[in-house]
């Protein structure tokens, strides 16, 4: 049996958390002094809580402003809206009446259960997945908080129903699940979290509505078990939260045989269930609500005003959703009149309800404040703990021979199918951020196997939508696409809707892996997509059995692969508000025309932050950028292309640091740079000149392209493409190295920037491997991280359109630069150089970063050791005055750098000239990334360099560093 020491934990009792600020004999004269000044209709005006809406009409707020001011109801409940609208009758009611009231809502899941713009948390049975109850705590705790601001005194939760009815048909999702021990322990972590913070716990379905076939909105659900079995399974949460200070209890709307033997009597307005079996012998002394009493339930068996006496009798203290107040008045009078209850009756509930409004201030009433009340109630936290409480729920029920996390992506071509009628578009873009994922979208089975044949992964998402959770079942055609499908691939089905669905599939006998998501929203489509590539591990736990197929608290654990995965700021120690700082640097650099769009991306110990896209391709604003658009990221070439190939050869001691270039290359064995080391070259204090204009060699009297060297078709004597319609001579690239062979030195060693070093390295690079270098850097590095944007020549691959263009070149291509790259000398190699040609996206430049950081090693390979990547990223000339790393950049050692400033001396990075950055920081665990093409429409002025924009941002994310 599983452990339930949870509950065995010393809570505070009800009675501590609400009194221990509170003076006993204060509370007391406060409430005996206002009973006492009431006449007997305002008192039973008290046990009214009325139904309030703030997406009505005025003359539905004009009707409650008549029973505040005439009948002195004591409470609201309030139901569809929004926040600012609620506050504001709220406000307006609490003015008009005489006793300030409890303000409730029904908030099982957050306000969102009943308002809009505010936070939706997972429902009760996606919680019940978790295994660290802390975090249903927390939860509760925030609840609280965004009752108080909102004035509300009663979130009516937690359900604790036991559904051990999978055919339930308005319970389902909103219990926590089918065993009572974890359903226990749930609700008591969501109690604490609510009264240790002041708000009222609302324990229902009173005495249990987790096993019946009917819903209580409609009809009187049967309750058929024994006594014995409601004692052990329906009333076991009650016990235990009780025991530990439980505020109130709503009781429902059943037919109780085993309690109350009248046939069709509803346990709501029954003696024998709240006053013999509450109250008597479950020894509750709080707070005591009915159901709705609009309800069918109960409204089916008496008036409105009868039922409303009826279930006062049975011994409730407040009377919700009460449809005719001024009848039911009337009706108290009648009863009191013929002795049907007491003074001391009556005494007793209006005195209890009058104690609770003492205990949460209503004795000294604030109106809500309206200012700044949507910021408040969608606060950053709540959505940091919506991450970890996903993280922590989505579970994995089946996972043959470790399919996931998939690793080896070199090796895979992943296929996409989606079944539904939900949202899927995050959980297809987080696939796509790991990997090079096709969605499938034939109409038919037979195309969509028939497009799956050369794939060798499936993934299959069911999306439903969450507002649907009743009606979300599979149907037979989604069950034979999952089934066929399943038979013919390896597949991996990922449900993102309620685990009763899954109940209508016979078996999973030909599925690899099965993953429970519980809920279609963005955060359960990121949490799963990380899952399934290793950026996180499943933790959670069936909270229902699924036939024979799935067992009750079934879950299984994934393995940690070293890949970046997605939270909000806060969950990394970084503040989100200060962070949004660099939204604003951003719009001011598109402003002053530094650029005219940009990639923005953030990551803190492996996990992405920030990843934003502003502004447009060029200035026209047509085409806005997005996270899926590519970059020419200039010299940041040099580092996620030529270096980690250098690194692989160094850590395999094909080369070292003192290598000497006419080891490597037999054309300089003869030349003034014969004797320059791996190291000087890779740290510029070789002595070699910063460039050489090679395009201007190449072009006629009138500046254009000279016949001589050009062709505007393809032949095998101009095969080199330098952009559209441009061809360069075959010969040309061993021009370019003689022409760098021949260069003077420059008459001392010290730091001078070239590009000469990486233009060479390539050269060497190709000839000692036999390949070029986009296929090294290709089959070595970029398939294995799935940087499926990171390429050269990206034409070959991608539309234009998702690439920014970098200039309207009016010196030597004439022609908008857009897919070529924008660097003249590589260019010149066919796009395909040591110093630049690469392009990329923001997250595939983090990829590489992160690999960096993580010391040579991301998702489950290492691709070169820890000492190489420390021996390349130190500053061996610092002394000197030479910042440089062994090809990483380093920080600046004056004032003038390439960073803020404010980074540690061990980060390391690269900037390049089309407007790019990507620095990582091993002891601030930081990766950061800009791209832009600031060289458009043309390269001067600088801009982006002049208002410092790459910088400025730098600081703002380590301003914004908490711990």
């Amino acid at each position: 049996m599983r452990s339930f020491s949870f509950i065995l934990f010393l809570f505070l009792t009800y009675n501590f958390s609400f009194s221990q600020k509170i003076d006993s004999n204060q509370q007391k004269k406060w409430v005996d002094s206002l009973y006492n000044s009431m006449t007997f209709e305002e008192k039973v005006g008290q046990l009214f809580m009325v139904a309030a809406y703030s997406n009505k009409k005025e003359d539905h707020a004009q009707d409650l402003d008549k029973l505040i001011a005439k009948y002195k109801i004591g409470g609201l409940i309030f139901f569809q809206g929004g926040p600012v609208r609620q506050a504001l009758l709220t406000n307006r009611f609490q003015a008009q009446s005489k006793i300030p009231m409890l303000i409730g809502n029904d908030a099982e899941w957050g306000f969102s259960m009943r308002l809009d713009s505010t936070v939706k948390y997972p429902w009760n049975m996606t919680l019940g997945a978790i295994q660290d109850n802390k975090l249903i705590e927390k939860m509760g705790a925030q609840m609280a908080k965004q009752s108080k601001r909102l004035g509300v005194h009663f979130t009516f939760g937690p359900v604790v129903d036991i559904n051990t009815n999978p055919n339930n048909p308005i319970i389902g999702n909103r219990s926590f699940g089918e065993d009572k021990l974890n359903v226990t322990a749930k609700a008591l972590a969501y109690m604490k979290g609510l009264q240790d913070n002041g708000i009222f716990a609302t324990a229902k379905h009173f005495p249990g509505h987790g096993d019946t076939g009917t819903d209580s909105h409609h009809t009187l659900p049967v309750v058929p078990f024994d006594k014995q079995r409601l004692d052990t399974v329906e009333l076991y949460p009650y016990k235990e939260l009780i025991k530990n200070g439980l505020s109130s209890v709503m009781v429902a709307h059943l037919n109780v045989p085993s309690i109350e033997s009248r046939e069709g009597y509803p346990s709501s307005l029954s003696n024998k269930v709240v006053t013999d079996l509450l109250k008597n012998e479950l020894q509750f002394d709080g707070l005591i609500f009915t159901d709705a009493l609009n309800m069918k339930g109960a409204s089916n068996f008496k008036q409105p005003g009868d039922i409303d006496l009826e279930a006062f009798l049975a011994g409730n203290d407040v009377l919700l959703f009460a449809e005719n107040v001024p009848k039911a008045i009337d009706k108290f009078k009648e009863a009191f009149q013929a002795n049907l209850f007491t003074e001391e009756r009556l005494a007793y509930s209006v005195k209890k309800i009058l104690k609770y409004k003492y205990q949460v201030g209503l004795n000294q009433y604030k109106p809500v404040e309206i200012k700044n009340l949507y910021e408040d109630l969608n606060a950053i936290e709540y959505e940091a703990l919506n991450y970890q409480l996903y993280e922590n729920a989505i579970t994995v029920l089946k996972n043959e021979s470790r399919l996931i996390p998939l690793k080896k992506l070199e090796r895979e071509k992943i296929a996409y199918v989606k079944l539904g009628d939900g949202s899927n578009e995050m959980f297809l873009a987080k696939l796509k951020d790991y990997a090079d994922v096709t969605e499938i979208t034939a109409f038919n089975l037979d195309t969509a196997l028939l497009d799956l044949t050369d794939f060798t992964k499936v993934i299959v998402g069911y999306h439903k939508p969450d507002g649907a959770w009743r009606k979300n079942e599979l149907t037979f055609k989604e069950i034979n696409w999952i089934d066929k499908i399943s038979k013919e691939k390896e597949t991996i089905l990922a449900f993102f809707t309620k685990p009763y669905s899954l109940l209508k599939i016979p078996n999973f006998d030909h599925t690899e892996v099965v993953i429970q998501a519980y809920q279609n929203t963005d955060i359960a489509q990121t949490v799963t997509a990380e899952i399934i590539f290793g950026a996180r591990v499943a933790k959670g736990k069936l909270p229902v059995t699924i036939k024979d197929n799935f067992e009750v608290n079934q879950g299984l654990p994934t393995q940690k692969l070293d890949r970046l995965g997605f939270t909000v700021p806060e969950n990394v120690g970084m503040d989100s508000k200060k962070l949004a700082k660099i939204d604003s640097i951003a719009t001011y650099a598109i402003k002053q025309k530094a650029t005219p769009g940009m990639q923005i991306l953030v990551a803190r110990k492996g996990q992405i932050i920030y990843r934003k896209s502003f502004g447009f391709q060029k200035y026209d604003s047509i085409q806005k950028v997005k996270n899926t658009d590519i970059y020419d990221v200039a010299s940041l070439t040099k580092v996620l292309a030529t270096l980690p190939m250098l690194m692989k050869q160094y850590d395999k001691k094909r080369i070292s640091l003192d290598t000497h270039l006419c080891q490597m290359l037999p054309l300089f064995e003869n030349s003034n740079k014969a004797d320059a080391t791996l190291l000087d070259m890779l740290t510029h204090q070789a002595r070699f000149q910063a460039w050489i204009p090679f395009y201007k060699n190449t072009l006629d009297s009138l500046k254009h392209p000279d016949s001589l060297y050009y062709r505007m078709a393809y032949s095998e004597e101009f095969p080199t493409k330098v952009a559209n319609n441009l061809y360069l001579r075959k010969d040309y690239n061993t021009v370019m190295l003689k022409m760098i062979a021949d260069s003077p030195l420059l008459d001392k060693k010290q730091y001078k920037y070239s590009d000469f070093s990486f233009i060479i390295l390539k050269e060497y690079l190709e000839r000692a491997l036999d390949k070029k270098l986009d296929v090294l850097v290709e089959e070595q590095f970029y398939k294995h991280l799935g940087a499926t944007t990171m390429t050269y020549n990206p034409l070959n691959k991608f539309e234009s359109t998702r690439i920014a263009p970098t200039e309207e070149d009016t010196y030597f291509r004439y022609q908008t630069i857009q897919g070529y790259v924008h660097d003249m000398a590589a260019a010149m190699q066919g796009g395909v150089s040591g110093h630049a040609g690469l392009f990329s996206n923001s997250i595939d430049v983090a990829k590489m970063m992160q690999l960096y950081l993580q010391k040579g090693k991301y998702g489950d390979q290492e691709f070169f050791s820890e000492k190489t990547f420390n021996d390349f990223n130190k500053c061996y000339y610092c002394k000197d005055g030479n910042r440089r790393g062994v090809g990483f950049d380093k920080p600046q050692l004056g004032k003038e750098g390439p960073t803020c400033g404010c980074v540690s001396m061990t980060s390391f990075g690269h900037t390049g000239f089309t407007g790019t950055m990507a620095w990582a920081d091993p002891e601030k665990e930081i990766v950061y990334v800009f791209l832009s093409n600031r060289t458009y429409p043309n390269a001067e002025p600088n801009k982006l360099s002049k208002l410092n924009i790459r910088e400025q941002i730098q600081e703002i994310i380590y301003q914004s560093i908490t711990e």
